[in-house]
């Protein structure tokens, strides 16, 4: 049991570690970073929020937060003004052609997973999303991975640590 449970933990860090490379790639197609990939799909995700918040989701010190958000300001991809409800705070927002940008970005990477999967079989495809339908899940209910959303999307109020 003990050899299934370390080749499931070594198969699932190889499998993210291999497809995380590989969306890094077809993401600098977009003419976008991996950095910024995050923020601008989170931002489309959440809406606007605080330039500290965008941090905490993504995992990301602010100083990179910072740096890639002032990168896409000067892109046109977001905005970044005076948080209405903290003046010591920015609000970061996507703009139209930000919106434009992470739709085609999210195009570019499912397109690259329909390709991925393309060479399974019609039934290794529908393990293969079912599998990721019970992993997603397992997630959804992981502190660790809910662990730096705000409280009404996180499941429980444990900490992190």
């Amino acid at each position: 049991m003990s050899d299934t449970r370390n080749l499931s933990g070594s198969l699932l860090r190889e499998v993210a570690r291999m497809y995380t490379r590989a969306q890094r790639v077809v993401a600098d197609c977009c003419r976008t970073t991996s950095t910024q990939c995050h923020l601008l799909t989170e931002l489309e995700r959440a809406g606007p929020m605080p330039l500290s918040e965008l941090g905490t989701r993504v995992s990301l010190e602010k100083s990179w937060v910072s740096r890639a958000v002032d990168a896409m300001v000067e892109r046109g991809l977001v905005t970044k003004e005076p948080n209405p409800a903290d003046a010591r705070s920015w609000l970061v927002t996507l703009t139209r052609e930000g919106t434009r940008t992470v739709a085609e970005l999210n195009q570019t990477l499912d397109t690259h997973a329909e390709q991925l999967l393309a060479s399974l079989t019609p039934d290794e495809r529908d393990a293969v999303q079912s599998s990721l339908l019970l992993l997603l899940k397992a997630l959804h209910e992981d502190t660790a991975a809910n662990c730096c959303l705000p409280p009404p999307e996180r499941k429980e109020s444990k900490s992190c640590c």
